[in-house]
């Protein structure tokens, strides 16, 4: 019964989220505008109506410590640690209608997902199309791509409050990843090492524009879930730490530089204090792993 209706919740708001969308590629600025606003409405509908679909179904206990100062009217750079799918489901629903709808930044091969790539590029998420650094050596025209790709996604964020969302891990968390030498040298168990490049191209994008950096650790008490685990009800707890930073005390202390990419220096500082607030989430899914085991 929960996957008939969030099957037919995510066709139902395609719909009229593709029409708009559809409306929006006329190059009309007043009428674009619109569009974003009434598409925006649409998805928050469409995540309001999973969450009661989550409270008649799956019974999962969520304990979130979530700051008072969060508003509708700010711009965001939403940052996570990344286990499950079912982080993307945490997150829409802790944050619906608490700060603006989140902007994922996706791979670019979700793009073909049925339904929801498409109602994804009508909500304007950013698709990336990640290269190696062999693929980058053949190819050097490439090189510097992905900072176009977003700087173009962020322009249309310039009209209204947006909480752009980046899982900074790169990639899910599981056993095998957390071997990685990189994540030995941080003492990272619980989590994966952090890459600087993507919210640096955001903050590069739309520095002066964001207002907080809302830092968020989700921890599964009894495991990490699939999404069948979720919808099917067995996963009993979800407990999520969320904090605010300025992005003006970024800026101010010298944490983060406009010249982060034409200076090794600036990288390694931000890369530094990005590492720094991992190793800090390291040790609260620590200590809420300790309690887990002593409950």
């Amino acid at each position: 019964m929960s996957v008939i209706l969030y099957i037919v919740n995510t066709v139902f708001w395609f719909v009229p989220i593709m029409l708009c969308s559809l409306i929006k590629l006329f190059p009309i600025r007043p009428l674009q505008k619109l569009m974003s606003f009434v598409v925006d409405g649409c998805a928050t509908f469409w995540i309001s109506v999973n969450y009661v679909n989550q409270l008649i179904f799956s019974r999962t206990k969520f304990s979130v410590s979530l700051p008072d100062s969060l508003s509708t009217q700010k711009w965001y750079l939403v940052v996570s640690n990344h286990q499950s799918w079912v982080d993307i489901l945490v997150l829409q629903r802790i944050f619906n209608r608490k700060i603006p709808f989140l902007k994922f930044f996706l791979k670019q091969s979700l793009l073909y997902v049925p339904f929801l790539g498409l109602t994804w590029w009508g909500l304007d998420f950013p698709f990336m199309k990640r290269y190696s650094k062999a693929h980058l050596v053949k190819n050097p025209h490439l090189k510097g791509k992905d900072l176009e790709t977003t700087k173009i996604a962020c322009k249309k964020f310039e009209n209204k409050p947006v909480s752009i969302m980046n899982f900074v891990e790169g990639t899910r968390f599981n056993i095998k990843k957390s071997e990685y030498p990189l994540n030995k040298s941080l003492e990272l168990k619980y989590t994966l090492a952090p890459k600087s490049g993507g919210i640096a191209f955001v903050l590069n994008a739309m520095g002066e524009r964001l207002t907080d950096v809302v830092n968020v650790t989700i921890y599964y008490p009894n495991g990490v879930p699939s999404f069948w685990d979720f919808i099917s009800g067995k996963v009993q707890k979800i407990v999520v730490d969320i904090e605010t930073i300025s992005i003006k005390s970024l800026f101010e202390d010298g944490i983060y530089s406009p010249a982060y990419f034409s200076s090794d220096d600036k990288k390694r500082i931000f890369q530094e204090y990005l590492n720094q607030l991992w190793q800090n989430k390291e040790k609260k899914l620590k200590l809420l792993a300790q309690k887990s085991k002593t409950k």
